[in-house]
Formats: C-alpha cells, sequence, structure tokens
C-alpha cells in the first residue's frame, strides 16, 4: 500500500484524475491524503466530492475553508463568491448527503505509522502538537453535532489573532479555524495575519514572516503537510511539505508518495 498526498483540489476533477493516472494509484489498496478545498473555483466540484467520498477508508479529507465556506452557504448562512463553481451540489440529489459528509471531516489528521499531520493551512506556532489535537477536536466535535449551524453562522473573523487560554468559546473555536484553514503570515513572535496573500519575498510582507518560519514553542515531532497557500508554488523543508500548487490558477497540481518522495505533477488549465 502506498501513501499519497495531494494539494488543493478546488473541484479540478480532470487533473487529479491525471495525477493518479501517473502514480498507478490503487483505489483498493493506497491511500490518498488530501489536505483539504476540494471545492470551490474548478469546474467540477460536485463530481470532485463524490469521488473522494467513494474512495471510503483509502482517503483522507482534512476540511479547508472554501469546504467550510460551502458548508455555510449550503444553509444561508453566507454568500457564494462570484468565482464558487458550487451551486450544483446543492441541487444534486445526493448533494445533502454529501454535504454531511464533508462535515464529519477533521481539521487535523495523523497518519498511524508514518511521522507525518496533515493539514489545510498550518498549526499556529504557539501551539504544541497536543494543543493543536485538542483544539482540532473542539472544532470537529461541535461541526459534527446538531449545533453545527452556530458554528457555521459565527466561524467568520479575523480576530483574535493571538491565542491566550482564557479566550471565550467563540474566541478560542475561531482562532483555531483560522489557524487551521486561513493562516499565511505572522509577526515575529506568531501573532496572525489574515490579510497578507502574496510571497514571502514580497515588499509588501513587512516584518511579517510565513508562520512556518516562526520560532515554535515546542518541536512537533513531526511533518506538518499543508496546501492552501498556492503563491508559495510549493514548499519543503525539514519541518514541513507544502503541496498546493495553483491548480486552478493554471499552473499545476502536486501529489507526493511519502514513502520514497517522489512527486508527480500535472500541468492545469486556467480556471480561475
Amino acid at each position: 500500500m502506498a501513501t499519497y498526498l495531494v494539494g488543493d483540489i478546488q473541484g479540478c476533477l480532470p487533473d487529479l484524475k491525471k495525477l493518479l493516472a501517473q502514480a498507478n494509484f490503487d483505489p483498493h489498496h493506497d491511500h490518498l491524503w488530501l489536505a483539504g478545498d476540494l471545492v470551490a473555483r474548478g469546474p467540477e466540484s460536485l463530481e470532485t466530492l463524490r469521488f473522494v467520498k467513494a474512495l471510503g477508508d483509502h482517503a483522507t479529507v482534512i476540511l479547508g475553508n472554501h469546504d467550510l465556506h460551502l458548508l455555510a452557504v449550503s444553509h444561508q448562512l453566507a454568500r457564494a463568491k462570484k468565482s464558487d463553481n458550487i451551486h450544483q451540489i446543492f441541487t444534486a440529489e445526493d448533494g445533502q448527503e454529501l454535504l454531511d459528509w464533508l462535515r464529519h471531516q477533521p481539521l487535523l489528521a495523523e497518519h498511524p505509522h508514518y511521522p507525518f499531520v496533515i493539514v489545510h493551512a498550518g498549526i499556529t506556532p504557539q501551539w504544541t502538537l497536543e494543543q493543536a489535537r485538542h483544539h482540532a477536536s473542539e472544532v470537529e466535535q461541535l461541526l459534527q453535532s446538531d449545533d453545527y449551524l452556530w458554528l457555521l453562522k459565527n466561524m467568520y473573523g479575523d480576530g483574535p489573532d493571538w491565542w491566550q487560554d482564557d479566550l471565550s468559546r467563540l474566541e478560542r473555536l475561531r482562532f483555531t479555524i483560522n489557524s487551521f484553514t486561513r493562516m499565511r503570515f505572522c509577526d515575529p513572535q506568531g501573532r496572525l495575519d489574515m490579510h497578507c496573500k502574496v510571497q514571502p519575498n514580497d515588499p509588501a510582507v513587512g516584518d511579517l514572516i510565513p508562520w512556518f518560519d516562526v520560532k515554535r514553542s515546542q518541536p512537533l515531532g513531526k511533518t506538518i503537510i499543508f496546501g492552501h497557500w498556492a503563491a508559495l508554488m510549493g514548499h519543503q523543508d525539514e519541518y514541513c511539505i507544502g503541496l498546493d500548487t495553483g491548480c486552478v490558477w493554471g499552473n499545476s497540481l502536486t501529489m507526493l508518495r511519502w514513502e520514497d518522495g517522489q512527486r508527480f505533477v500535472t500541468e492545469c488549465p486556467l480556471y480561475a
């Protein structure tokens, strides 16, 4: 059994299928880990949900910001963006089943044997791995409960930008969601910045630094696999691996085979 990890699909299912064919992916024996944002600007968000859901136990799916936004839009708790190609999901015969399945996916997952964790955007440098597990679980349990509409309605907002143990419940949940699904830059102390989206070498960055370059309070001890930040066009260091290479923006979709480190890449048309 081989372990494959892939960046943001965003409804670009044909490109995912090309990668899987390149790698001779076997849906009965191999395992696919997806770093969130299954849906959004690409042409086949509905089909992507169907395809990944059909993989069953051979796929591990992480929730991204676009996935959470889809859930909110489906309940009229937020407005779809003009660039979102998600409306077919709401009228599909299996649409509600797919949305319920998506709502039950995690914010963080760990491989049972290999030393990696997978998230969508990152893990705030303020947290240990144990804290990350705990706070991810808190959001997941609420999202999977009967009170999930309250969370979807109240999750939007750029603050708080700094973790403190005395945050209110809503502040704690919002910080957790922002850290796992929206984070890119922090200040040198680790305070989240929710606005800057450019490349790290852009002059507009100022004194901000990528979250993965902020000194952590404690080493995680595992590699962080993430997506979300297309402007990086991929990233790898001794602590983390970024796999979003801007498929939906006409760049490429990237998939990594963990066992030997081989990367599979396919060029993509401009969707967004």
